[in-house]
C-alpha cells in the first residue's frame, strides 16, 4: 500500500486544447462547438474548478482562438485560471509550452493533463488520478480494458500479429505527473528532435519512468467526429426523468458591511450571522439540487459544526451539488431563485448574480432566472431582521429500476 503524503502537495491541471480538431465539423475547433449550449472547453474545464485540491488550471490554446477561448470562459470564476498559453504544431509542444509557462510562475508539484476534447470528466476521475499518484509514484494514467481483438498489420495490409487482448489497454486523461520529471522528459525530447509522441505518459515510457494506472471511466469519451457530438442519452438507450427540488436557506443579519448573494459581494449597512460565508442563494439552490438528487441536504455533506467550513465561499457547496448531478449522468435543466428582502436591493446585482450562478453550476446563462420581493414590511424580513431565498432545481436523471 502507497504512504500517504504528510501533507497535500500543489496540484496544478493543465488542459491541451490547441488542436483543429475539424474531423468533427461545424466549421471551427471542436473545443468550441456547443453542447447543451456551452463550449466544450468549459464543459471540460468546470470539473476541474470544482475541485478544491488543483491549486491552478492553465489552458493551451491554438493561435488565432484568443478570442474563442475569452467567450468559452465569460463568466467563469478566474481566480485560479493562468492567462492561456499559445500552443505548438503538435499536442507534444503544446504540453512543452504549457509546462514552461507554469515553471515561470515556479510552481512544483503534482500536473494533470488532460484534453480538453473531454468534455464529460469527472470529479471522481480527478480525484483518482492524484490519488494513484501517491507520494511515491511519478506517472499515473487512467486505463481501460480492450473488448475488441486488436490486430497489427504490415505494410502491405495484412495481419501481422494479434496480440493477446487481456494484456491491452486504452488511455484516456487526466493524466498525473510529478511536474519536474515531466517537464525534464519533454525537454530531453525536444533536445533529442523526437516529436511523435502522442500522449505524455508515452514521453514518460520514454524517459525511462514507470507508469501506473487507474480505472478508467467509458463515460469520459474524447470527441473526435461530428456524431459524437450527436449522441444523447436517449440515443445510448437511456431513459433521462425530469425531477424537481426546492430549497430555502434564510439568515439574521449581524454586524458587517457587506452580504454576499449568489456569489457577488454586495455592500450593506449589516452582514449576515453564518458559519459560512452566508450566501442564502447559494444555499437555497445547493439544497434544490442535492433535493432533486435525494442526496441530503446542505447540512449533511458541509455540517456547521466542522470547523473547515466557517467562512467557506458558498460556491464551493453549489459546485459540489452541480457535480453530484452530473456524475449521476444527470444536467440541469434550469435554475430558479427567488431572494426576500427589504434591503440591500437586489435588482442593480441581478445580471452579475445570474452571470455568476451560471458559471458556478457549468450551465448556460439562459437556465437560470433570478426574482427579488419583499415581504411589504411584514415579518422578520419586512423588519429588516434578515433575508430569505427560496430555490428550485430543474434537473434531469437516468432513470432508476
Amino acid at each position: 500500500m502507497l504512504r500517504q503524503p504528510d501533507a497535500p502537495q500543489p496540484v496544478a491541471a493543465l488542459l491541451v486544447a490547441a488542436g483543429r480538431g475539424l474531423r468533427a465539423g461545424g466549421g471551427e475547433p471542436k473545443q468550441y462547438r456547443l453542447i447543451e449550449g456551452r463550449p466544450v472547453l468549459a464543459h471540460a474545464l468546470m470539473p476541474f474548478l470544482a475541485e478544491p485540491a488543483i491549486t491552478r488550471i492553465a489552458v493551451v490554446i491554438g493561435e488565432g482562438d484568443e478570442a474563442r477561448y475569452a467567450g468559452a470562459v465569460a463568466g467563469i470564476d478566474g481566480s485560479r485560471l493562468a492567462a492561456p498559453t499559445l500552443g505548438g504544431a503538435t499536442r507534444q509542444a503544446s504540453v512543452r509550452r504549457g509546462l514552461l509557462a507554469l515553471a515561470r510562475e515556479g510552481f512544483d508539484g503534482i500536473v494533470l493533463i488532460h484534453d480538453a476534447a473531454r468534455a464529460f470528466v469527472l470529479s471522481a476521475q480527478i480525484s483518482a488520478a492524484i490519488g494513484r499518484l501517491g507520494i511515491e509514484g511519478v506517472a499515473a494514467i487512467p486505463a481501460l480494458p480492450v473488448t475488441d481483438t486488436v490486430k497489427r498489420i504490415n505494410a502491405d495490409g495484412h495481419v501481422a500479429e494479434t496480440p493477446p487482448r487481456d494484456q491491452l489497454v486504452t488511455v484516456q486523461t487526466p493524466q498525473a505527473f510529478r511536474f519536474k520529471p515531466l517537464l525534464a522528459a519533454h525537454e530531453a525530447a525536444e533536445a533529442a528532435q523526437l516529436h511523435g509522441f502522442t500522449d505524455d505518459a508515452a514521453l514518460m515510457e520514454w524517459a525511462g519512468h514507470p507508469v501506473a494506472t487507474f480505472p478508467g471511466d467509458p463515460a469520459n469519451v474524447k470527441l473526435t467526429h461530428a456524431a459524437d457530438f450527436l449522441r444523447t442519452a436517449a440515443q445510448a438507450g437511456q431513459t433521462l426523468v425530469t425531477r424537481v427540488g426546492t430549497g430555502y436557506d434564510v439568515h439574521a443579519f449581524g454586524l458587517g458591511d457587506h452580504v454576499w448573494l449568489g456569489g457577488v459581494k454586495i455592500s450593506h449597512d449589516q452582514g449576515v450571522i453564518a458559519h459560512s460565508d452566508g450566501d442564502v442563494a447559494l444555499h437555497a439552490l445547493t439544497d434544490a439540487l442535492l433535493g432533486a438528487l435525494a442526496d441530503g441536504d446542505i447540512g449533511t455533506h458541509f455540517p456547521p459544526s466542522d470547523p473547515q467550513w466557517r467562512g467557506a465561499a458558498s460556491a464551493r457547496f453549489l459546485g459540489f451539488a452541480a457535480t453530484r448531478v452530473r456524475e449521476r449522468g444527470g444536467r440541469i435543466d434550469f435554475l430558479d431563485l427567488t431572494i426576500v428582502c427589504e434591503a440591500p436591493k437586489v435588482g442593480p446585482h441581478r445580471e452579475a448574480i445570474r452571470a455568476e450562478i451560471a458559471a458556478i453550476a457549468g450551465i448556460p446563462l439562459s437556465k437560470v432566472a433570478i426574482k427579488a420581493t419583499t415581504s411589504e414590511r411584514m415579518g422578520f424580513t419586512g423588519r429588516r431582521e434578515g433575508l430569505v431565498a427560496f430555490g428550485t432545481a430543474t434537473i434531469r436523471l437516468p432513470e432508476e429500476d
